[in-house]
């Protein structure tokens, strides 16, 4: 008697829903992963469409700043300074100096030479009229299509403005608080400061981009990669519609934790999480995000082996969980982060 065995159909569409530096090396090592043949079940021609988180913009010196959009372009377009993990590479800083000899703030944030550039055509377009989504498409034709064509599609989440802001305490105030814009919070302030309330403006108005609820339904795989669960993914996720259109999704959805161990590797998902009351674990991340079968979106979630103990957590809450490495060292570390996910949803 013959046996019969069944292939399953090879994923052919990605989207990975991304913050900054976090999404970014992730998507690297996802695209590295793609094209060395190394993820099971992953066509070698696989379309891979970012959506990213930008809550993060905003106006400084009169131009549209737009860190994570910015961040995965240049990462992904191989003009990401390194060392920094933001802006560009080889990079001046003449008129940030000027303008602080100016006396113009603000002083702590500052503009690369090289990166106004960016900044100056982007503010340039959507000043005559051309919509978010649209000027993103026009900068990837320099970053992004000579070395990936149509492989390869960045989309902001919104065409509107939304933007994240944190109260943090303040005696001088009447109420004993101040809200500032998340780049004050994170540049100037560093994330010292306890936040209180994470405050984000105009997202609750906001609708999807051209192409990203498509790129939600119409996936084979979605990725939640290992950035910021309440001021990248959660932004991405708090645009109307979007949540729904990932619980409905007929692609597996799966996570990889951006707390290993008891903190975040880089960045401040620790201090954002407190400010919401989450568990800072991998399984308190995960659980928040939730099961697509319990309301929420997650099919599988990936912990680092240092948390293999939290598996048992998760699964019993109706996620798929495992345990391995989750350190991005290099590009075949983070491609195997990227197989491990496509295998616990596969």
């Amino acid at each position: 008697m013959e046996s019969s065995t069944t292939t399953p159909d090879l994923i052919r569409d990605i989207t990975v829903l991304s913050g900054g530096m976090g999404g970014a090396k992730f998507l690297q090592g996802l695209l590295h992963g793609i094209s060395a043949g190394t993820l099971p079940g992953v066509a070698a021609d696989a379309r891979v469409t970012v959506v990213a988180n930008t809550c993060d913009d905003w106006y400084v010196h009169g131009l549209k700043v737009c860190p994570d959009l910015d961040t995965v372009m240049y990462t992904l377009g191989d003009g990401i300074d390194l060392d920094r993990g933001w802006g560009r590479r080889e990079e001046t800083w003449s008129a940030k100096e000027e303008l602080a000899r100016y006396g113009v703030e603000p002083t702590w944030f500052g503009l690369g030479d090289r990166d106004i550039a960016t900044h100056l055509v982007r503010t340039q377009l959507l000043d005559a009229g051309y919509p978010l989504s649209q000027v993103t498409q026009a900068l990837c034709e320099r970053w992004l299509a000579p070395a990936y064509g149509d492989r390869l599609t960045l989309l902001p989440m919104t065409d509107d403005r939304a933007e994240t802001h944190v109260a943090i305490a303040d005696p001088e105030e009447p109420s004993g608080k101040r809200v500032v814009h998340f780049q004050e919070y994170w540049v100037r302030l560093r994330a010292e400061v306890p936040a209180e309330t994470v405050v984000f403006v105009g997202l609750d108005q906001a609708t999807p981009a051209p192409g990203v609820i498509e790129a939600i339904t119409g996936a084979d795989l979605v990725v939640l990669p290992p950035s910021n669960p309440v001021v990248s993914v959660g932004t991405i996720l708090g645009v109307p519609g979007l949540r729904d259109a990932v619980r409905a999704t007929g692609a597996r959805v799966v996570g990889l934790s951006p707390i290993v161990g008891s903190s975040h590797v880089r960045g401040m998902a620790a201090q954002m999480l407190t400010s919401i009351g989450v568990e800072v674990s991998a399984a308190g991340v995960g659980l928040n995000y939730g099961a697509r079968a319990q309301g929420g979106v997650l099919d599988g979630w990936l912990v680092d082996e240092r948390d293999a103990d939290q598996v048992a957590r998760l699964e019993a809450a109706g996620i798929a969980a495992a345990a391995v490495p989750l350190m991005m060292t290099d590009h075949d570390a983070t491609a195997a982060m990227a197989a491990a996910a496509v295998a616990l949803v596969r």
